[in-house]
């Protein structure tokens, strides 16, 4: 019997994740991609001839990716080539009276808590061990109860924890925001400010982000990883072995709508006016986007009606900058946090006025530092900087999008913070790539710009977000817009998911290879031996 056909939308990593899983089984399955190669948020821009990481730039949770080439009978490690980091992130604080300070946080939990101690006292340091403690048993109630799970319910939740282990529900703190639960371990203001940025980490405030998400300090405890030529050898890595697979990859193949029959998905219609017939369908892609597909004649309507209910429910954008440049004034690590004075206005910018902060956060991501590579021979780094932005990439010009003057001055405002915390720039880019949340919305249609799907603010966000199904019987969803939300090994989680929902509903149906059972991955605690 041949092997039922399915297509997959989308080439981010859900995509990719999903399609390699299908083949595995013996489905015979075809990736559609708009761009010309893999990846989608995760990309790279050529400035002065290199290539500058300009999506995602940080690796965790590694064995999500080791057991899904596990499980396509492959090994992870002779794809790509990962360093595991030393030091996770380098902070300084906009200090306009005093000479700023730098803390650094290193995989070594120990190393951390000395360097905390000597940086805000002992207070903090006890505060510090103590917090590192409750984000463990935080990720370890939720980790086998809800990432794995297909979109689960509050009522779901309660009784998987409750069964589990009873105490785990008082744990998870999902009705106080992180920035309230900081204030119980860090009496310096400085290191709260510090630990609410992992709200950012799902494009969220900290003060409406509930107190779950101090798990992201115990991810990353269990390793950041570095992939030596960058992370987009990644993509190209799923891409590699989901063409090994027999996935049939096909980029530049943009999809102009799906076409529907009684309640089912029948076939892919591409902007070139092919159709393509097929028994399912996984799309990756922002869930925004998926009504003006499966409503092509309505597209416009139907997002001027969901744009309001859109601004209030996304996740924040990004306006970055990527370039070339000698650094001096300030050591550098791979990860770096340069913080400003005005914490809290910066999200209310963000969230409430819908404008760029006037005092910006800035991440730097410096590429070639401590990946074990050698030095650029000119002196000249590769450099990538990160603001919070608002998702109104999809505003009319004069109602809401970011106008150019606003972008200059929350650069100019960057750079002023820079100068402040001694970091110049000398013999830069002539041309660096300058993003901003309009960028996103052309690149990812339905988005608005935002990067993280649906924003994580109070504890219904995470079961407002959608599951691998859909409406329609054999349409599944999948990426960083739908449970159990962003980041690379989310949204390999939830291309998994989708995968294995699909494959459910087609059990039935006889398979021409096989190479393992759905089932979930093990979330590992480093409590139990972490791949090192």
């Amino acid at each position: 019997m041949a092997a039922k056909r399915l297509i997959v939308i989308g080439a981010g990593i859900a995509g990719l994740a999903a399609a390699m899983r299908l083949a595995a089984e013996g489905f015979a399955v075809t990736l559609l991609e708009a761009g010309d190669g893999p990846g989608g948020k995760l990309a790279s821009v050529d400035v002065d001839d290199r290539a500058i990481d300009c999506g995602p730039t940080v690796l965790t949770m590694r064995w999500v990716f080791d057991a899904l080439f596990e499980d396509t009978g492959a090994n992870f490690d002779d794809y790509v080539s990962l360093l595991r980091a030393d030091v996770l992130a380098r902070h300084s604080w906009d200090e306009p009276t005093s000479p700023s300070e730098t803390l650094d946080l290193f995989a070594d939990p120990a190393r951390s808590e000395d360097a905390v101690h000597a940086f805000a006292g002992r207070r903090n340091a006890e505060g510090f061990a103590r917090f590192l403690k409750r984000a463990e048993a935080v990720y370890d109630t939720l980790a086998p109860t809800f990432m794995e799970a297909q979109r689960p319910s509050l009522p779901g939740l309660v009784a998987r924890v409750a069964a589990r282990n009873p105490a785990g529900l008082s744990r998870i703190q999902p009705f106080e925001t992180l920035w309230s639960a900081l204030g119980r371990y860090f009496p310096d203001p400085r290191l709260r400010q510090l630990f609410a940025r992992y709200a950012t980490y799902c494009g969220s405030s900290p003060f409406s982000a509930p107190a779950t998400l101090m798990l992201v300090a115990h991810v990353e405890q269990m390793g950041v990883w570095f992939i030596r030529d960058g992370l987009t050898c990644l993509a190209d890595a799923l891409a590699k072995r989901a063409g090994e697979l027999g996935v049939e990859v096909r980029f530049g193949a943009r999809v102009a709508s799906i076409e529907t029959e009684n309640g089912r998905a029948r076939a892919v219609r591409l902007e070139s006016g092919q159709r393509l017939a097929t028994e399912a369908i996984v799309y990756n892609g922002d869930v925004c986007a998926l009504d003006g597909l499966l409503n092509p004649t309505r597209r416009g309507d139907r997002a001027v009606r969901s744009h309001a209910f859109a601004r209030n429910m996304r996740s924040q954008s990004a306006l970055t900058y990527s370039t070339v440049a000698r650094v001096r004034g300030f050591d550098l690590s791979h990860h770096n946090v340069l913080f400003s004075d005005r914490y809290r206005d910066e999200f209310e910018a963000v969230f409430k006025r819908r404008n760029l902060p006037a005092s910006p956060t800035v991440y730097v991501c410096a590429q070639d530092r401590d990946t074990g590579q050698r030095a650029p021979a000119d002196g000249r780094e590769r450099l990538f900087f990160l603001i919070n932005a608002p998702a109104t990439g999809d505003a009319p010009a004069d109602a809401g999008q970011l106008q150019q003057a606003e972008i200059d001055q929350c650069l100019t405002a960057m750079t002023r913070l820079l100068d402040r915390a001694g970091l110049k720039l000398e013999a830069e880019s002539a041309a660096p790539h300058i993003a901003t949340p309009a960028t996103f919305d052309r690149r990812f249609p339905g988005s608005g710009g935002a990067l993280y799907g649906m924003a994580s603010h109070g504890w219904r966000a995470s079961f407002l977000r959608r599951g691998a199904t859909s409406r329609l019987q054999n349409l599944y969803l999948a990426g960083g817009s739908v449970h159990p939300g962003p980041g690379m090994p989310m949204a390999a989680l939830s291309g998994r998911l989708a995968a294995t929902k699909l494959m459910s509903d087609l059990v039935s149906t006889s398979r021409s290879r096989r190479v393992a059972m759905p089932g979930g991955i093990a979330m590992r605690s480093v409590k139990t031996g972490n791949t090192a």
